[in-house]
């Protein structure tokens, strides 16, 4: 199981992540929410999941164990696991939205030649949060998007500067 202790940020307080599906589950009750077959599935494929992972392929793993469950039903979870702080979701260019634990957040460089993907720390952001908010009035979100360009293998193998 991957760990969840890094301690997330946010303007309301700051907690400690939970590090277990049944620790995100206790989460899911203190704030009102049923703990059902297919969160705690969906739960688990977030957890085994290394990388990330678009919703058709959390419901795959999903559905390997529960092939009743409907894609609604893991778009609804995802949905109410983003609002908790569990979850993240970012683009990483042109494809489906990607799903990983918010406790490994990091910003995303995608090559658009070959699609590789870095995964950036948040300090390689912080100017540019600290820019936007100064001169703009604007919080980013590094975590939501990918920086598209290129990569070193690429730039050498088309030219691009």
């Amino acid at each position: 199981m991957r760990s969840m202790s890094r301690v997330l940020s946010s303007d309301k307080a700051e907690a400690a992540m939970p590090e277990t599906v049944e620790e995100v589950l206790s989460l899911v009750r203190s704030q009102g929410g049923r703990v059902t077959t297919s969160r705690r599935l969906l739960l688990q494929a977030l957890f085994d999941a290394s990388g990330h992972r678009n919703a058709e392929e959390l419901a795959q793993a999903v559905q390997r164990r529960a092939p009743d469950v409907h894609m609604s039903t893991i778009y609804r979870n995802l949905d109410e696991l983003e609002q908790l702080g569990i979850i993240v979701h970012a683009h990483l260019g042109h494809g489906p939205a990607t799903y990983h634990l918010a406790a490994g957040a990091h910003g995303h460089l995608v090559c658009e030649e070959c699609g590789a993907m870095v995964e950036a720390p948040d300090e390689l952001f912080a100017s540019l949060s600290r820019t936007a908010r100064s001169r703009f009035g604007f919080d980013i979100d590094p975590h939501h998007f990918a920086v598209l360009g290129h990569c070193e293998a690429c730039r050498h193998q088309h030219g691009h500067r």
